[in-house]
């Protein structure tokens, strides 16, 4: 079935969600560096970085959505502008190695341990996703099938690396703050599944209107869930453990915490 006024509605209504709440989120990962501990600052300064990444390609998404089509008498034409999708993948190669390194960050792990987990997740989710983007403009099946091979083993060293390799680091976070950064793992683990079973859409025969909403409406909710969802779990993490390590409260201010670290 081809696309209609409103299912293109209602995917052009997605795109203007995901703007609004990306920035949203955005201004308030920025507002919340100041109510946490030094420590934990880079970490709200990646989660802000992100969104605001997101918020840009979704504006330019929603832009090129526009341009692909117009709405006649006749009902929904297509132009001869195509739809710019590849501003996901750009999206994703630089907010994805952001995302783990966040993560890394407010654990806040030995410092060796810590650079060397920051180096090879944020390497391998950047080969994942510069593997999977020949797959995706792809016309034939095999061409897809085989990008989709390779940007599926750095993608499975990530959920290896986050379902058992943090198990033990996980452990060792203050008891306050250790559910909410498993649960930051685990929304991380389980939304990007979503990801690669998106991505053989085409080569399972789901095409048209009905594909077309399943894939960006998907896209857009995981993107949501990935980045803001995400980055206020690492938020909350981080004012967590700057309340137990140094009786921190909301709304102390710089003079406060100058005062507690001359103070250790």
């Amino acid at each position: 079935m081809p696309l209609d006024v409103a299912t293109f509605n209602i995917i052009a209504n997605a795109f203007s969600f995901a703007i609004a709440a990306f920035a949203a989120s955005t201004i308030f990962f920025f507002f919340m560096r100041q109510h946490v501990a030094p420590a934990y600052r880079m970490a709200l300064l990646l989660s802000g970085l992100v969104t605001f990444i997101a918020l840009y390609h979704y504006v330019r998404i929603h832009e090129s959505w526009h341009d692909a089509y117009a709405i006649t008498e006749a009902g929904l034409q297509a132009t001869a502008i195509p739809f710019n999708d590849a501003y996901r993948y750009v999206d994703w190669l630089l907010t994805v190695p952001l995302l783990l390194i966040e993560l890394i960050l407010v654990m806040r792990l030995p410092q060796g341990e810590g650079r060397s987990l920051m180096i090879k997740l944020g390497v391998a989710a950047a080969v994942m996703i510069i593997l999977g983007y020949p797959g995706e403009v792809a016309t034939d099946d095999a061409t897809r099938w085989t990008f989709w091979v390779l940007s599926m083993i750095p993608f499975l060293y990530i959920v290896y690396t986050l379902v058992i390799g943090l198990t033990k680091a996980i452990g060792r976070q203050p008891e306050s703050a250790r559910g909410l950064v498993s649960a930051a793992r685990w929304l991380t683990v389980v939304v990007w599944l979503f990801y690669p079973i998106v991505f053989l859409f085409p080569m399972l025969g789901l095409t048209g209107a009905g594909a077309e909403l399943a894939t960006q409406i998907g896209y857009s909710a995981a993107d949501l869930l990935a980045k803001a969802v995400f980055g206020l779990l690492i938020a909350a993490v981080a004012y967590a453990k700057s309340r137990d390590e140094a009786g921190f409260t909301m709304g102390d201010s710089e003079q406060t915490w100058a005062r507690r670290e001359a103070a250790q």
